[in-house]
Formats: structure tokens, C-alpha cells, sequence
């Protein structure tokens, strides 16, 4: 199942001082005024906007992104918020009608200090697009129409005693896809709870453990197209009910080199298993899975961080006829300040997922993602970009392996 276990860097855990302006996060720029705007003109071409196979529908097409933004923020003694909004129009030349894509992105987030030991942070984001990166939820395939995707996450921490202290949290997860224009995925319609408690003792001023408990409660809202409820039941048959069990430690190596270990178990039962239909053969029974997750984050020099990762998990599944997958992804980015003025930036991400029960019990597919950016800042409000994104779907199932190539070049306002 897609979770949400909170983590903290090495920063975070320390003790949060009262400051004049409590801006954490922003830039200097961006906290000398409440309110910025921006403009994001791309040029671009996609040789698989459809992501499908080239035997089902591979369509290419060139394109013109235009994307404007709106940012609020208030920051006072102890405390910051911002409300900002992101619309995105892709125009894709190949269309003869419904030539454009309209995405709409809504984030918001609040963090107040009640004191030195105490630290509220609120988040949501909130979207409506079609691409796999934008939704998440374990999406590998463009799903056409206004899909929603909603994340919410608010964490209280605090410290009971210079060594001793503690998170408490919850993060609500919702996903509802468009029944119009893709209706067998309204199948995946859910809202994912999550509530959490994890206890911190510092061990050094470099290091600390963490124990920690999360439960997962997964609702399935829509039953879907009803020509799939004869072949894998009822949307219900896949709710969830999970026990996260974990411990971890954090640990700076250095001032610049940070990591995060959480190692556990997940205890995952599907309490309406016997409503699956007779072709997707599951159990009702509660089954044990690992759980790891390490990170290391490195800043070598000014303005250049480098990041690693990998986590194992069992997660929601995008393919119906599964129950869920065991998935395994190694991540890593960089982002290098080659000059003053250019920045580029490199994301590897690789998923290798195992579908489990159902009937491509024990099938898998691998999904590959990269992305390469340079950005030229050519004054403090303008700066141009050019970019390349891969993408590759590799799955035992027929019908779903794709790859993908876009291309782009733009330039960016700021204010």
C-alpha cells in the first residue's frame, strides 16, 4: 500500500527558535513580499503523449505549455503560511479536437512555532491533470480527463526533554479519476487515512532514533465500470486496513552529508477479499510484509545538493486485476550550480513492482523515469530552460509496456 510514514531531517529535530520571521523555506526574495507570480512559456515534443504501446495508439505530437502561477504568503514571529495556484495548458498539435490539456494545482501550507519545543506544520495539494508524475498514487499510464488527487499532511512535534520527543500526525490521501473519460480507472477511487506516532530519543547532537507506529485505512468509493465488476468484483473487495511497525535512526555524518534509516514491518489485511469476483482468486487473510526506507542527502558545494534513495514497500496497485504489488524504488537527483547564472539538475527514479494474488499473481513491471534540466537565470526575473524526460514501461502485462521521450525549451518570468 502507498503510505506516508513522517520523517525528519537532522535540522528538524533540533530545537525550533523564535525568529523575527519565521520563513522556513522561502528565499530571501520571496520573504521580502507577500505575494509573487510567475509565467512558464514551453515549447515541446512528445513522441508517446498516449503512453501506449506503438500496436494500440502511440501518437507523437508536437506542442506550446503555458503555464502561469500565483503565490500568497503571510510570515510573521512564529509563524508562515502560503497559499499558491499552478494552471497549466498543454496544447498538443496532433489533435484534430480536444487539442489541449488543462491542469490545476493548488497547494497551501502552515507552520506555526508555539515555542522552542514545540512546531506545527500543515500541508495540502490538491490537482486535477492526466500525467502519471503530476497524480502519483503508484500511476505508471496517462489517464485521460480531470482527474483528482488530493494530499493532506499535518504534524504537531515536540520535545519533552533535551533528548526525548515526539510526532504526532495524520495525512489523508484521496484519488478520483474522471468516469468519463476513463472509466475502468474509476475502479481506483479511494481515500487513503493514515495516522502516525513516532518517538525520538537524540543520541548525540549527530544522531537519532526514532520507534514508530502508523495505521493505514483504505477506502475504495466507486465501484467503477461495470463491465469490470464481472471480471474482478466489487472496488470494495481491495479496502485496506494496515500496522506499519518501524524503527529508525537519523544521523548527520557531517554538516553537509545527512541520513535516514526506517526499517519495519507492515501487518496488511483485506477485510472484503470475498467479494472479489471468481476470477480474482484473493484471501481475506492478514499478511506480513517488510518495510525499508534509507536516504542520504549531500550539499557538496553552494547551491548543489545531491540526493539517494531506496524503499520497499507494499502499495496500492494501478493494475485492477492484481490485488496490490510489492514494489522496490531506488531514486537519486542532483541538482549542480554550474556557473552563477546555470543550474542543471538530473532525477533517475527505477520501480521494479511484483502484482500479488489475482491473476497475474507474481507478474511484474519495471518502470525507469529521467529527467535532465538546464536553467539559465538571465536576470533576477527571467531565466530560460531546455529539458529531456525519458520514460519506460516494462510489464508482463499485455498491453501496458511504453516508452516515452519528450523534449522541451521555454522561458520562465518571474516576479
Amino acid at each position: 500500500m502507498k503510505r506516508i510514514i513522517t520523517t525528519a531531517s537532522i535540522a528538524a529535530l533540533g530545537a525550533v527558535g523564535l525568529q523575527a520571521a519565521y520563513a522556513p523555506g522561502l528565499t530571501s526574495q520571496e520573504s521580502s513580499k507577500w505575494w509573487s507570480v510567475s509565467l512558464a512559456l514551453r515549447g515541446f515534443y512528445d513522441d508517446n503523449y498516449t503512453t501506449l504501446p506503438s500496436n494500440l495508439g502511440k501518437r507523437d505530437s508536437f506542442g506550446v505549455v503555458v503555464s502561469p502561477s500565483v503565490e500568497a504568503r503571510y510570515v510573521a514571529d512564529a509563524t508562515m503560511a502560503s497559499l499558491g495556484y499552478t494552471y497549466g495548458m498543454y496544447w498538443y498539435e496532433d489533435r484534430d479536437s480536444n487539442s489541449a490539456d488543462h491542469t490545476h494545482q493548488i497547494d497551501a501550507r502552515l507552520n506555526h512555532a508555539f515555542s522552542d519545543s514545540y512546531r506545527l506544520d500543515v500541508s495540502d495539494s490538491f490537482v486535477i491533470s492526466q500525467e502519471p508524475a503530476i497524480q502519483g498514487g503508484g500511476q505508471r499510464i496517462r489517464i485521460n480527463g480531470n482527474n483528482i488527487r488530493n494530499l493532506g499532511n499535518i504534524v504537531l512535534t515536540g520535545d519533552f526533554t533535551p533528548t526525548l520527543g515526539f510526532d504526532i500526525g495524520y495525512a489523508n490521501n484521496l484519488y478520483n479519476y474522471d468516469d468519463k473519460k476513463a472509466a475502468q480507472y474509476t475502479y481506483l477511487d479511494r481515500i487513503e487515512h493514515y495516522p502516525h506516532l513516532n518517538l525520538r530519543y537524540r543520541v548525540s547532537p549527530q544522531t537519532v532514533a526514532l520507534l514508530g507506529y502508523q495505521y493505514g485505512f483504505v477506502d475504495h468509493t466507486n465501484d467503477g465500470d461495470p463491465s469490470w465488476i464481472n471480471v474482478i468484483g466489487p472496488a470494495d473487495s481491495r479496502n485496506a486496513r494496515i500496522h506499519y511497525f518501524y524503527a529508525g535512526v537519523d544521523h548527520g555524518f557531517t554538516s553537509d552529508l545527512v541520513g535516514a534509516l526506517r526499517l519495519g514491518a507492515q501487518n496488511i489485511k483485506y477485510p472484503d477479499a470475498d467479494q472479489a469476483a471468481p476470477g480474482l482468486p484473493i484471501t481475506d487473510d492478514s499478511r506480513w510484509a517488510p518495510y525499508a526506507d534509507a536516504s542520504l542527502s549531500y550539499t557538496y558545494m553552494a547551491g548543489s545538493v545531491a540526493k539517494l534513495g531506496v524503499r520497499y514497500t507494499r502499495q496500492e496497485s494501478e493494475y485492477m486485476q492484481a490485488l496490490d504489488e510489492q514494489a522496490t524504488t531506488v531514486y537519486g537527483d542532483i541538482t549542480h550550480k554550474l556557473t552563477a547564472k546555470l543550474t542543471g539538475k538530473l532525477l533517475v527514479q527505477y520501480t521494479h513492482a511484483s502484482f500479488n494474488e489475482g491473476i497475474y499473481d507474481d507478474d511484474s513491471e519495471d518502470y525507469v523515469v529521467v529527467g535532465l534540466n538546464l536553467a539559465y537565470q538571465i536576470n533576477q526575473y527571467l531565466a530560460a530552460d531546455v529539458g529531456y524526460n525519458f520514460d519506460d514501461l516494462s510489464s508482463d502485462v499485455t498491453g501496458r509496456s511504453y516508452d516515452r521521450n519528450r523534449v522541451y525549451v521555454g522561458l520562465i518570468a518571474s516576479y
